[in-house]
């Protein structure tokens, strides 16, 4: 099939330009295109601002090129309930009621979907199929026998052409959504996954599709190797168009993986994608348009939508509106800090976590200290300027109404569940740990050596706990890897989720009902309802040491993973029906898809290597240095 993917310049010009049909007489002046409008991430920014097009926009772009005569496709690929207080105060409810009201034809369901319970996410769906709204993920089957939690697929025929779309959900929902929200589901996964999207794609072929969308909520981050969308469009044949998300990564023009074209809009309804489809030869342009473009282009907003997002902002912010307390500083949550090291709000967190924990078992005398705290860099949303505190900046910075936990681990189980949530410090990861009561050290030079998988996670256990961590002091004493210690966590973190499965395996559980939105109140009432200068920086509680191997020199890698052509392999000898092949020797950082980069040119051939292989690589995630893997040329 022809591609015509468009540059970055030539993107420019098409958005730049996109006003001209608008202000022309000639309503059939797209006939014979489809246009794909799709959207990522939204995370509830549903309201128009200078910097989010809202769903108003999104409707408004689809009125305006049906009134130009194309066919229109409105497509999201998940996380558009849970992020902003608009949608947290309804549990994503009124998203539903938002995207129906839009028109989207489909969507896929992200990891955040899962925030509020199962039965929330059922009740929310089903507003979207009692709408019209297609809800496809192929791969989200109920444990019990099998079946679909949603739909597979779904095919949409136009004048000129028939498209199908499926849709995957990523298997990491297992781990960032509350464990008790995904017990009754699987997610079919990797390899897995790869062949059900195959089925999928010669499922929509025999049905006669010219077209084939996979709508995934995979992404694109190294975190998600083996599930991402780039090794999706490597494994599968078939596919036209992967429209992305969960990695919030801006593809303008999208990107092409062989035959198939992946776009992603970013995040926050900061952009709108789209694609346009020539129904007559099946090529087709990409291109974002911004809120700040759209605005000035074609600006055109659904008054209904309008009117009903502002309805429910203001029932919002009238609910929210009471001032709880006043920061004197700057408070540190933006997301790519406060999941990679210590933050002076992840320290005003944990302390809230260590104060409620603490104050809870004098009053409920349960005979117990509680040593610690922890709390999950990924559950702080948003960063604190200073001033006045309202409720509303406290629930968007602690969205998902979590209770504070108390857990008794020994210190073994404290430095595994340590060493599992910095596994890939200092690239980012929800489950990065900011602590109270706790003083430890990690070394982000010795690489994580894994062990087993988790059940029910896509994270593994640490192979060695300590070789990366060294814990210094638990509640202001020498750290005891024999000592039972009580900690402090949400009850996400309490069920497993992220990388803290360990605290699943505790001697003492007990739930203190009390919520992390509370706990922080009660917690700043004790300072007189001021948050001051001691938390003007972090605390020095986590101290990190080395540097990591990604931050070698570029100029230093070649040399590093030169294939060792003439060695005599020790792991196992290259198969005689490989004609072209060498020996590569893994190094420090290495993964498939840098080995397959660096050696073949395009990461997404690491699948071949996986398969060469297989026999001595049991888990692609799994490769360890020193080992030589036959790299198929």
């Amino acid at each position: 099939m022809k591609r015509k993917i468009i540059s970055l310049l030539t993107a420019a010009i098409m958005v730049l330009g996109i006003a001209v049909p608008a202000m022309a007489e000639d309503a059939s002046s797209m006939e014979g295109k489809l246009v794909v409008i799709h959207t990522n991430d939204m995370h509830g920014y549903y309201d128009t601002t200078e910097t989010a097009i809202g769903i108003a926009g999104v409707k408004g772009l689809k009125d305006y090129y049906e009134a130009q005569g194309a066919d229109v496709l409105l497509l999201d690929a998940g996380d558009f309930s849970q992020g902003t207080t608009l949608v947290g105060y309804y549990n994503g409810k009124n998203t539903a009621e938002y995207i129906a009201a839009a028109g989207y034809d489909a969507v896929s369901m992200g990891n955040h979907e899962f925030d509020y319970s199962f039965e929330v996410l059922l009740e929310n769906m089903q507003v979207l199929e009692d709408a019209g709204v297609k809800v496809l993920d192929a791969n989200v089957v109920y444990k019990e026998d099998g079946s679909t939690v949603v739909g597979d697929n779904a095919i949409f025929e136009f004048d000129g052409i028939k498209v199908g779309v499926f849709g995957l959900d990523t298997a990491e929902t297992l781990t960032k959504a509350s464990p008790s929200n995904v017990k009754l589901v699987n997610f079919i996964d990797k390899e897995e996954m790869f062949e059900l999207a195959q089925a999928q794609v010669d499922e929509l072929t025999e049905a006669g599709c010219d077209y084939i969308i996979a709508l995934t909520h995979l992404g694109v981050d190294e975190e998600s190797t083996g599930r991402r969308s780039t090794e999706l469009a490597a494994a599968v044949t078939g596919i036209d168009l992967i429209i992305d998300g969960h990695s919030h990564t801006v593809m303008d023009g999208g990107e092409a993986v062989g035959d198939t074209l992946i776009v992603s809009t970013g995040s926050y309804l900061a952009n709108v994608g789209t694609v346009v489809i020539d129904e007559a030869d099946l090529t087709e342009e990409a291109a974002l348009i911004s809120a700040e473009d759209y605005a000035a282009g074609i600006a055109q907003y659904d008054e209904a939508l309008t009117a009903l997002v502002a309805e429910d902002k203001a029932e919002v912010e009238e609910a929210y509106s009471a001032v709880f307390a006043t920061t004197e500083v700057y408070l540190e949550g933006t997301k790519e800090i406060v999941r990679s090291e210590e933050t002076n709000l992840g320290d005003f967190t944990a302390d809230a976590y260590l104060y409620t924990g603490q104050k809870y078992a004098e009053e409920q005398e349960l005979g117990i200290t509680v040593d610690c705290a922890i709390s999950n860099g990924g559950g702080i949303r948003t960063s604190v300027e200073p001033g006045e505190i309202s409720m509303d900046t406290l629930v968007t910075i602690f969205p998902y109404g979590n209770d504070v936990c108390l857990v008794s681990i020994t210190g073994e189980q404290l430095l595994e569940v340590l060493e599992a949530s910095t596994f890939c410090t200092p690239e980012t990861i929800g489950g990065f740990p900011q602590v109270a009561g706790i003083e430890f050290t990690l070394d982000i030079s010795v690489p994580y050596e894994s062990g087993d998988l988790y059940p029910d996670s896509t994270y593994y256990a640490p192979a060695n706990p300590g070789s990366r961590v060294t814990i210094k002091t638990v509640g202001g004493e020498a750290f005891d890897p024999e000592a039972t210690y009580t900690v402090a966590v949400n009850s996400f973190q309490a069920e497993g989720g992220d990388t803290y499965y360990a605290l699943t395996q505790c001697s003492f559980y007990c739930d203190t009902l009390v919520l992390d939105c509370d706990s922080l109140i009660e917690y700043v009432n004790s300072l007189d309802g001021v948050i001051g200068e001691e938390y003007a920086e972090p605390q020095g509680r986590i101290e990190i040491v080395g540097e990591a191997a990604a931050e070698e020199p570029e100029e230093e890698e070649p040399v590093a993973e030169e294939p060792a052509v003439e060695e005599v392999p020790t792991v196992e000898p290259v198969p005689e029906e490989l004609p072209s092949s060498d020996v590569y020797t893994v190094v420090d950082g290495d993964n498939l898809w840098k080995i397959a980069k660096s050696q073949l040119g395009d990461g997404s051939l690491w699948t071949g290597i996986y398969e060469d292989n297989k026999d001595t690589i049991a888990d692609p995630n799994l490769i360890y240095i020193g080992q030589e893997i036959v790299v198929n040329k």
